[in-house]
């Protein structure tokens, strides 16, 4: 009988810790320390513009992350497609708004993979007033509607679990969505809904130089 009780307690504390998700709705916690490095698909491996310059990140391991989403509704679910996406995002931002690069620090498509755009040491061209402080990682798609898919959202958590065991993101960082910061509806309201979830959210970010 305590064998029986012991193995009911360790089943309940494996449910309860590894899987929150699962029991009251909320991302998996552990997802965030998480220290296995996701698969990041290096700027030749989209095929990326060179850029125009770089400029050093002014506060290192940065304090925050800020999560966006793409706002069309193009979405990919295989390396070649996202390639395509993120290389189309690249263009947008250099022909048309005239930035150096891509504006995101990383990309995340619904094949679970990670883009490199401007990576850890560099500021992103993402959100005015967090651009020195923080690394911006865009989902590819519009989740005004729907959330992001279990793959993309895991590839997220990783990014940044693999950001903090490596010291790029402070240990005590905070996550925001662009909205929170800005006047726009990125990264979407299902995708903010998750994001509030998050362990490490924080609804008083405070603004950097840049």
């Amino acid at each position: 009988m305590k064998s029986f009780n012991f193995l009911v307690f360790t089943v309940y504390v494996f449910i309860l810790f590894v899987q929150p998700e699962n029991v009251f709705g909320l991302p998996n916690f552990w997802a965030n320390v998480n220290t296995a490095k996701p698969n990041i698909i290096s700027r030749n491996g989209w095929q990326a513009r060179p850029a125009n310059g770089h400029e050093l990140l002014k506060v290192t391991p940065t304090p925050y992350v800020v999560v966006h989403h793409g706002g069309s509704q193009q979405y990919c679910y295989n390396r070649n497609t996202c390639s395509q996406i993120v290389r189309s995002y690249q263009n947008y931002h250099m022909s048309n708004n005239g930035w150096a690069d891509i504006g995101y620090n990383f990309i995340i498509g619904e094949d679970g993979n990670v883009y490199e755009g401007r990576g850890w040491k560099y500021v992103g061209t993402h959100t005015p007033g967090y651009n020195a402080n923080s690394i911006g990682i865009c989902i590819i798609g519009d989740f005004t509607n729907r959330l992001p898919n279990e793959a993309a959202l895991k590839a997220l958590n990783a990014l940044i679990g693999y950001g903090v065991s490596k010291g790029s993101i402070n240990h005590s960082y905070h996550v925001v969505a662009h909205r929170q910061v800005t006047s726009t509806a990125c990264p979407g309201t299902k995708l903010y809904e998750y994001v509030k979830k998050l362990p490490r959210w924080t609804n008083n970010p405070k603004k950097s130089n840049v």
